[in-house]
């Protein structure tokens, strides 16, 4: 029984070893080796051997391309708080795996303090605007400075990316704003341009239409002209002695009614209802201006040259006296007004020093103008007393 249990056990310690002998390694990675607690060796992709019980596999490092996102919180230049996300892409140096491994003992927090002390140097010297364009700028300066802090370590750095610059969002919408306000702007200068060429087109349309418009009411009216000579020659041929006044006025007549008939608000206008109507209509007319023109043509009567002279004289002798006699009431009137006024201010004078010494206690007998109190038991107190029976007085006598 003894035996069998000795023979078992020894049994699993052959199949430990036989299991602790070898390891495996897989592709894009590196196993570091450690015997007895010292480092032995670093092993690739591959089946690899070891002593076993001595020796022991430490740990496996990925040789992959590796990304650590960074976020950093810094101030601009013209003080503005802006968060800016940094990606950075590091590998580990193929053949440097031992320092990698043993000489940082967290590499991620360090590089993110490198990221953040070259981020925060880079953009506090840069306004907001120049950070925007400046992105490129401020990775190719973070990626210097790992690479050149970080290469002892055994650390690649294959890119370094900004990926975003963040303002504060009550910043964001003030730009937006002065973004969209300046698109508004130029929107409105190209509608203003846009409308400054329609309207000088419509113009310059306008022009042409009313120039042309202009010759054809020239040629018109010429044609009209000629038409009516024509006609009066005709006329004149035939023996018709006439005025063209008429036959002018007739044709502007009919024009007239036409006119009437196709833009006037009216749907019904009376006119003659058979041709004989219209002949007397226009027989009135004829009548009308040969009258006119044989008032016209009558000789007035002359009158002496020597006689028109005088009556001229004389019409223009009576307007000046006209001229002169309306002046000289004027004047009149104007110093019957002063005299007046200047009387009535004397009276007011007059009596605003009689009512002063009647008020300084001036006997109401000795003020000239006003008759003597009564003597006696009569005798008033009072100047409202005095006008009292003043009045009275007054009164009886009347």
């Amino acid at each position: 029984m003894i035996a069998t249990i000795v023979l078992v056990i020894i049994l699993l310690i052959i199949l430990g070893t036989l299991f602790d002998g070898y390891f495996i390694v897989r592709t894009r990675e590196a196993a570091i080796l450690e015997r007895l607690g010292k480092f032995q060796k670093v092993a690739h992709a591959g089946l690899h051997f070891k002593m076993p019980w001595i020796d022991r596999v430490r740990d496996k490092i990925s040789l992959q391309v590796r990304q650590l996102d960074v976020m950093v919180e810094t101030k601009t230049k013209d003080n503005v708080f802006v968060q800016i996300p940094v990606a950075v892409q590091y590998e580990v140096v193929q053949g440097r795996e031992r320092e990698a491994y043993y000489m940082l003992s967290n590499h991620e927090q360090q590089i993110v303090a490198y990221v953040q002390d070259n981020v925060r140097s880079s953009v506090a010297n840069m306004n907001l605007d120049d950070s925007f364009s400046s992105k490129d700028t401020i990775a190719r300066n973070v990626a210097a400075s790992l690479r050149d802090n970080m290469a002892e370590y055994g650390w690649n750095f294959v890119n370094t990316l900004v990926t975003d610059i963040r303002p504060d969002s009550r910043v964001r919408e003030s730009m937006n704003s002065i973004n969209a306000a300046q698109r508004e702007r130029e929107a409105a200068v190209a509608q203003a341009e846009a409308e400054k060429i329609r309207v000088v087109k419509e113009a310059e349309g306008a022009a042409e239409a009313k120039k042309l418009q202009g010759r054809g009411v020239a040629d018109q009216r010429k044609e009209i002209v000629e038409g009516i000579a024509q006609q009066y020659e005709l006329l004149r041929a035939a023996g018709v002695q006439e005025n063209p006044e008429t036959l002018m006025l007739v044709s502007q007549y009919l024009d007239a009614m036409v006119d009437v008939a196709d833009r006037a608000h009216t749907n019904v206008l009376y006119m003659p209802s058979n041709p004989g109507g219209m002949q007397d209509l226009f027989g009135g007319m004829r009548d009308t201006l040969l009258s006119t023109n044989a008032i016209n043509e009558a000789p007035k009567p002359k009158m002496p040259a020597g006689e028109a002279k005088h009556s001229r004289e004389d019409t223009a002798a009576e307007r000046r006296r006209r001229e002169e006699q309306e002046r000289r009431e004027r004047d009149e009137r104007a110093r019957r007004e002063a005299e007046a006024m200047e009387q009535a201010q004397r009276a007011q004078q007059q009596a605003q020093e009689q009512v002063q010494n009647a008020q300084q206690g001036q006997g109401f007998g000795q003020i000239s103008g006003f008759p003597a109190p009564p003597q006696g038991n009569n005798q008033p107190q009072s100047a409202r007393d005095y006008f009292d029976q003043l009045r009275n007085q007054l009164n009886k006598d009347n």
